[in-house]
């Protein structure tokens, strides 16, 4: 790895690694083990920077949060007990390879001596919710930088990711778990957040923006998109707005003084090599890494929308909104709605990073008019990744298999030079595991009806199944009977059945009124959850995930969509592709 020696201490792009090495560090941060002195500079230049992102609070002047909770003093969540049993469970579920935190207390000792502990974590755990005190080991961090994308010499392009005390976390988990149940008993959570959401996920945020996107282009109407970003946003959550955030939701008495102590006086050290910086202060955000963490931020920005006339769906903090713009008042109404976030983002002292929020323009006809954010104009761009997904100005979706294909070859690339022994008990585990998951990753969206892109990303199968020792010149189709494997074009009809299984069932969360029409015609053959296809002018329209299932879904039979479990389901389904004699390409 020196290729990547002192990169970030001189603040320079390091040279590029081999290629079969690239894909394999890309996500960590790279530092040469022997540079002892280095290592040390290099977690002290990164925690200066982590430290520096926090944000200095205005709590002269915290404003009032509209209350979201509307329940009697009987319904808020006030306090926590908890239960020898709930503890236990929570020590059963421990995964045991979770790196520990400052205390060095590792997980796998918790899981192993789970009777001889968990009675005494459950009364600490009781003490702690009391007493609304958190312990001081659970309240310090070590943070992992995780590299993002960029230049490895930028502090900026790393994640901090916090790893703290394992108890701490368990108890974190509790007071989460009863955050979360309070939350969905009063529906206090906006529909638009499908981010550490039960039931929801990135596949669930674009199916459901892009259905509206593709629905109104398919008319021909013009569509703006904005995609925003927040300045690191988790860093920079302002305490005592957050704590106001969280009484508007009805989380009060000892729950929000132990949530309060659990915030105050947190500090973190970067750790690189098992050489660790000094002890930092953290003054604002949640940890990221923490169990806790994702749920208030959720509940931060619950009310970013409010107000807000156009379409808009949060993963978390990744934020985006459309708007038909037929005429310049639609084009003024998403530049109120800007103006309304920004101003959102003010009084609740978050910052966009204004350079990073980019406008898409849709249709012939669009205006392409010019939006601004807090006096600064967005750039305009034809492609967007959004949540790892490349959206592009035209909806075509070849782009996305053109990106797909590369890093599933380049991973095979690697798979085929780093291993030497290709037996298929080697090999095909691994491509299970690291190849196939790119070629497949939210494919319901961008699912391809090209031949050109079904041919490229099939390719991709093909090749891997042939490296396997004695199974080179054996033909394709007989080479996935061996293996036990679908072609990937009977994959993805089989995942799109599944997905629409759990929508329609329930599993997954996605509102279904928004993407299907229930079919009212009882009078026809087969089962009682049809759907009814819209009319469409374009390919696009016809071949996206809402229009393309519905045939598919209405001939399966009624044992398969009633089916109990998702297990259940696939083996129904399995069986009807198998008689009908479906097998993709």
């Amino acid at each position: 790895m020196q290729f990547c020696i002192s990169a970030l201490e001189c603040g320079l792009e390091a040279s590029s690694p081999p290629f079969w090495l690239r894909g394999l560090i890309t996500k960590y941060c790279c530092f040469h083990p022997n540079q002892t002195k280095t290592d040390k500079a290099i977690a002290e230049k990164l925690n200066d920077f982590f430290a520096s992102v926090f944000t200095a609070e205005d709590v002269g002047e915290i404003p009032e949060s509209a209350p979201s909770f509307v329940g009697d003093e009987s319904e808020e969540l006030s306090r926590i007990e908890v239960s020898l049993e709930e503890v236990l469970e929570q020590i059963e579920k421990l995964n045991v390879n979770k790196s520990p935190g400052p205390d060095g207390i590792h997980p796998r000792v918790l899981k192993e001596l789970k009777w001889e502990i968990a009675e005494l974590l459950s009364v600490v755990c009781n003490l702690s919710f009391k007493s609304a005190s958190v312990p001081n080991d659970w309240k310090v961090a070590n943070v992992t930088p995780i590299f993002k994308k960029g230049s490895r010499g930028d502090p900026g392009n790393y994640r901090p990711v916090s790893l703290t005390s394992v108890p701490g976390k368990l108890v974190e988990t509790i007071v989460k778990n009863k955050i979360v149940k309070h939350v969905e008993e009063h529906n206090l959570l906006d529909k638009s957040q499908h981010g550490f959401c039960k039931g929801k996920s990135c596949l669930t945020n674009l199916l459901e923006f892009l259905e509206g996107v593709n629905k109104h282009a398919d008319k021909g109407d013009p569509v703006d998109i904005v995609y925003l970003d927040f300045q690191k946003a988790f860093d920079k959550v302002p305490h005592q707005r957050l704590l106001c955030k969280l009484h508007g939701h009805g989380i009060r008495g000892k729950v929000l003084s132990w949530i309060e102590n659990w915030l105050k006086d947190r500090k973190q050290r970067v750790g690189i090599n098992g050489k660790f910086s000094d002890w930092r202060g953290v003054t604002s955000g949640v940890p990221q890494g923490s169990v806790l963490g994702p749920i208030l931020f959720n509940l931060f920005i619950n009310d970013l929308e409010k107000g807000v006339s156009s379409e808009v769906v949060k993963f978390a903090d990744d934020t985006k909104l459309f708007r038909i713009v037929k005429t310049e008042a639609d084009c003024e109404g998403l530049q109120e709605d800007l103006t309304k976030l920004s101003d959102w983002a003010t009084k609740w002292q978050m910052k966009f990073n204004v350079d990073k929020c980019k406008v898409m323009h849709i249709g012939k006809n669009n205006p392409n008019y010019t939006y601004s954010m807090m006096g600064a104009n967005l750039a305009t761009t034809n492609q967007e990744r959004d949540l790892g997904v490349i959206v592009d100005s035209s909806l075509k979706t070849s782009t996305q298999c053109a990106a797909a294909v590369k890093k599933a070859n380049r991973m095979l690339g690697i798979i085929r030079k780093g291993i030497e022994n290709k037996t298929q008990n080697i090999l095909l585990p691994l491509y299970k595991t690291m190849v196939r998951p790119h070629l497949e990753y939210c494919v319901q969206m961008w699912s391809p009806h090209l031949k050109k892109d079904i041919l490229a990303l099939e390719r991709v199968q093909k090749r891997a199944t042939k490296m396997i020792r004695g199974l080179e010149r054996v033909p394709y189709e007989e080479r996935l009977k061996r293996l036990g494997l679908f072609s990937l074009e009977k994959r993805r009809l089989r995942g799109d059945m599944i997905e629409v299984y759990k929508i329609m069932s329930g599993v997954e969360r996605a509102d279904k009124e928004k993407l299907f029409i229930s079919s009212h015609n009882r009078r026809t053959r087969g089962h009682q959850m049809k759907l009814m296809g819209s009319r469409f002018k374009t390919n696009k329209r016809k071949f996206f995930f809402t229009q393309r299932v519905v045939n598919l879904w209405n001939s399966l039979p009624e044992e398969a969509v009633k089916a109990r479990t998702i297990i259940e389901f696939k083996e129904k389904l399995d069986n009807f592709m198998e008689v009908r004699s479906i097998k993709g390409c």
